[in-house]
């Protein structure tokens, strides 16, 4: 009976350790094509005949969703390069001028899992060009509410929630289902380029319309007509590919949806998902407080240093610091995307964790750079922006690396999902009520010194300090997600190409090898 075919020998079906036998296409490394130990990628013929569109075609369709989320962070800045003028206008004050940003986050961050789960099952672009097209609208309306009204700015900065979480939940799976290995990771460095760059030229915008038109009004008036273009270019020139089609087999059925509660499910029991969204929440809360304090902060550093006039009621704020921090963001964007990119790239192949290690390795450089930026306001405007172009250049290295790390251990079918509940995670813990909190500790502090232009300096100075201490937070999360990253990644490319079944219903069967031929059954029907 001990060599008996029907003696319960038992194994885990979905152990990716033992996964399928060596010359399997598709599978990585050792597991892929037996005789290169390559895994099987297609060539841009393979690509072309999988998703209906030639490699011009989908680069193209990549210039555009690159140009919208360029268009995306433009419009969300350029409130921020105006922000000293707002606070004159609705006469607000720190925390106030925080909420601005906290409200329109927090839409953005409940709205995202209701795009995540309609991008997972319906049309990915006709519901971006919905989202745009409301977006563009309710941006423009913004700029003509009167200044007795500022709840009603909260109001439409909420609203504008709706076109972003429309587009950035579901832009970066079209990209997933054009692309595979070293190629999507090209197009998604370029699609994220696109944030520093347009964050940087919201700035820029708000700061030199407002100069040119006399008011800071036109400066919200610029992104809706670039919208109406946005939405022409997506409805013109985007096609749906199919959903995980380029990491299929050929033989291998199509992805199914699975319910909404499985994919949460999945999800949560995913550690180099839930990780890597903890390090990215890091990322957000930096990010999303310099994004609005920093060009205030530096105003007042130059107040202080006896630089530029203190900013005084009824007058129009003038300084030059929301130019050039916005062309700071935009060059060390470039330089920090494209530098996380090629170093991770460069890495990989000799490290597997490289993609999380050069995360961790920027955001645990950036934070003493950042902290030096703050602590040398006073004495050098100079020594300041050098150390914020070391530091944000050092945190722009993780954008384009975490998208890339989503895509690779999550199933196609459920990537929209994830990106929503990052965004979710990333926004409420990180930007979501980071510039309010800065805004109200500095009030806080304001209140217990004597009221002067130093204080309110210093005030700011002193809540801006604690970017520094998350960014080190970030940088731990991201070496957890290391220690799990390879498991992950195995299991959801097993799946993507039907070499792995769905947790779900059958969890709790295993295989039982009867008469030459594994037969899977109930644990509850095998005495062990």
């Amino acid at each position: 009976m001990a060599g008996s075919d029907t003696t319960p020998f038992l194994s885990q079906a979905d152990d990716p350790e033992d996964g399928p036998v060596p010359g399997t296409p598709g599978l990585p490394g050792s597991v892929g094509n037996a005789k290169s130990g390559e895994p099987e990628i297609p060539d841009r013929e393979g690509l072309q005949r999988i998703t209906g569109l030639s490699p011009a075609h989908s680069a193209l369709i990549v210039a555009v969703l690159c140009y919208i989320n360029l268009l995306n962070y433009m419009d969300r800045f350029t409130v921020a390069g105006v922000l000293p003028d707002i606070e004159q206008f609705f006469d607000i004050g720190d925390s106030s001028s925080g909420l601005i940003q906290t409200v329109f986050i927090s839409s953005y961050m409940v709205l995202a899992p209701v795009f995540g789960y309609l991008g997972d099952r319906y049309n990915r672009k006709y519901l971006m060009c919905g989202g745009i097209a409301f977006w563009s609208l309710v941006t423009l309306g913004s700029s003509f509410i009167p200044r007795e009204r500022f709840w009603l700015l909260l109001l439409t900065r909420g609203l504008v929630g709706v076109g972003e979480a429309s587009y950035s939940t579901i832009a970066p799976t079209l990209i997933a289902d054009l692309f595979v290995a070293d190629q999507r990771s090209r197009m998604l460095s370029v699609f994220y380029f696109a944030i520093p760059v347009g964050s940087g030229l919201g700035y820029i915008a708000g700061s030199k319309v407002k100069d040119v038109a006399g008011d800071w009004h036109w400066a919200l008036r610029v992104t809706p007509g670039l919208g109406v273009v946005a939405v022409l270019l997506l409805f013109l020139v985007v096609r749906e590919p199919p959903r995980g089609a380029v990491e299929r087999h050929s033989d291998s059925p199509p992805l199914n949806p699975t319910s909404w509660w499985a994919d949460l499910r999945a999800l949560a029991r995913n550690p180099s998902f839930t990780l890597s969204s903890l390090g990215f929440t890091a990322v957000a809360f930096v990010t999303g407080s310099l994004a609005l304090w920093a060009p205030a902060f530096l105003l007042r550093s130059r107040v202080v240093l006896g630089e530029t006039p203190p900013c005084l009621p009824g007058d129009s704020c003038s300084s030059s610091d929301s130019l050039i921090f916005g062309l700071i963001t935009c060059l060390t964007g470039v330089l920090g995307v494209g530098l996380g990119v090629e170093i991770s790239r460069r890495l990989r192949r000799s490290n597997p964790r490289a993609d999380p290690l050069v995360c961790a390795a920027g955001l645990l450089g950036s934070a003493p750079f950042l902290f030096l930026s703050l602590a040398c306001a006073r004495g050098s405007i100079v020594a300041t922006y050098i150390f914020i172009f070391i530091g944000e250049t050092l945190l722009s290295m993780n954008w384009a690396i975490v998208a890339d790390i989503l895509l690779y251990v999550v199933i196609p079918t459920r990537r929209s999902t994830a990106e929503a509940f990052q965004i979710v995670l990333s926004h409420l813990l990180g930007d979501a009520g980071s510039p309010y909190l800065i805004g109200l500790i500095s009030d806080r502090l304001r209140r217990s010194w004597p009221p002067s232009f130093l204080s309110e300096f210093r005030a700011l100075q002193l809540s801006l300090m604690l970017c520094a201490f998350v960014g080190a937070l970030g940088g731990a999360a991201f070496l957890g997600t290391a220690i799990f990253i390879e498991g992950d990644r195995r299991r959801a490319q097993l799946h993507a190409q039907g070499l792995l079944p769905e947790a779900g219903s059958t969890d709790d069967r295993i295989v039982v090898p009867q008469r030459g031929r594994s037969t899977r059954v109930p644990v509850s029907s095998v005495l062990i």
